[in-house]
């Protein structure tokens, strides 16, 4: 059986208790790191060092201690060389640099991250190159867990999630659901912390430094998904596939959805002529409401006429997007349903009756500007008394269009009380 590393529990006032046991397999020197929250055990005899990190967590038969192997095979510190000006070198070498042994019996080891080679009169201090290690936990799951937890991460998780997109090491849309799941679970408690931020003690809660790297949706938008969606090589079924599941993951863990992920994933509908995946989403709310994407859909309405009606539906559901509700009707020429749809949510009074008025003239449709000029009459001697426009509202143009096309005897006259 071979040795192991037993690690404590300090208590403030209790007896130390025992938590964690790391397994190591070999028998031996050893010598001891703390490297980036990860304990490296550097064995002498066969000049390797395995890495262990107990918040991954291990195998427990008790329920009090949990027992730990490397997260990889042992491997050897990377090989490096020392520069030798200063020292005595024999006249028949030009070599400036030397080779240093690596787990010399010289190295004394000093916490957390230090070597110190006692007969060269160096000190080195250790450190972890995270980018080799994507290649050697072929577990992309287990492999996001631990690079969460690690300083300067972030552009390599983000490399993680690219390459698994990609055809050559393309992962199964449930292993990517999984890896979403663990990203935004970092995500929604950041957020948690930033909200608590707002609620008490900035420089408190500010002044905690962070445990585990931040991948938001900008991130995942920019150096991810804006590429992936670019490959001609990813089958587009796939693509739509995996935005559906990263948004799905986001509302899960009730992240609001920032618009220009909507957009990526109906551009990629459209340009795939997945119309009918598109209303399907649209009409079943897939899609979250938003003006953004209201407007969107207003300016594909060239190459998916339903578009129109599907954006107009989703501003009525917002229900704080009646003005431009108006806006997308009138610039169809559709005056009346605009006015219909003015009156159904009791705006009629505090509307711009020139907006209404232009919108009508601009028709050419004569008996639509009669009967739109008749509508705002009536509205203004119910309102005050006489059908006449008063000067703010600057509808004197459409005054005089009235009087030249209908005559000013079609103008309503006011009703004089005695």
């Amino acid at each position: 059986m071979g040795a192991e590393v037993v690690l404590y529990q300090l208590q403030k006032e209790s007896p130390a208790k025992k938590t964690d046991v790391l397994r190591l397999n070999m028998s031996g020197r050893f010598a001891l790191n703390v490297v980036d929250n990860l304990i490296v055990v550097h064995h002498q005899a066969s000049k390797t060092s395995m890495i262990f990190d107990i918040k991954l967590g291990g195998e427990s038969h008790d329920g009090y201690v949990t027992y730990h192997l490397p997260v990889l095979a042992p491997l050897p510190i990377k090989p490096f060389k020392l520069k030798i000006t200063g020292l005595h070198v024999p006249t028949h070498t030009q070599t400036t640099e030397i080779s240093c042994e690596l787990y010399s019996p010289n190295w004394i080891v000093f916490q957390p991250d230090i070597v110190i080679d006692a007969k060269l009169g160096c000190l080195w201090h250790v450190h972890l190159k995270l980018e080799p290690l994507v290649t050697m936990i072929p577990d992309k799951t287990r492999l996001v867990d631990f690079l969460l937890l690690r300083s300067e991460c972030k552009m390599v998780i983000l490399s993680v999630c690219k390459q698994a997109l990609v055809p050559g090491h393309q992962c199964k849309l449930s292993t990517i659901s999984v890896v979403f799941d663990k990203l935004n679970q970092v995500y929604r408690n950041y957020l948690e912390m930033e909200s608590q931020a707002g609620q008490a003690d900035l420089g408190i809660v500010r002044g905690k430094k962070r445990s585990q790297a931040v991948i938001d949706q900008a991130d995942m938008y920019t150096h991810v998904f804006s590429v992936f969606v670019d490959n001609k090589d990813v089958k587009h079924k796939f693509i739509v596939a995996v935005l559906m599941e990263y948004i799905r993951s986001l509302n899960q863990f009730q992240i609001p959805v920032q618009h220009f992920l909507y957009e990526l994933v109906i551009n990629t509908l459209v340009q795939n002529n997945f119309f009918y995946q598109l209303h399907q989403f649209l009409q079943y709310h897939v899609l979250s409401d938003s003006k953004p994407l209201a407007c969107l859909m207003l300016s594909l309405e060239s190459v998916y006429t339903p578009a129109h009606q599907l954006a107009l539906d989703m501003l009525k559901r917002l229900s704080t997007a009646n003005e431009e509700i108006v806006e997308v009707l009138l610039s169809k020429h559709q005056v009346l349903t605009a006015l219909r749809f003015i009156r159904s949510v009791g705006q009629i009074d505090t509307v711009s009756a020139r907006k209404f008025l232009e919108a009508a003239q601009t028709t050419e449709d004569k008996m639509l500007f009669y009967t739109v000029f008749k509508f705002f009459e009536e509205r203004n001697l119910r309102l005050r008394g006489h059908p006449r426009f008063v000067p703010g509202e600057h509808c004197e143009e459409y005054v005089r269009h009235f009087e030249s096309t209908f005559g000013s005897e079609s103008l309503m006259v006011p009703m004089v009380t005695s």
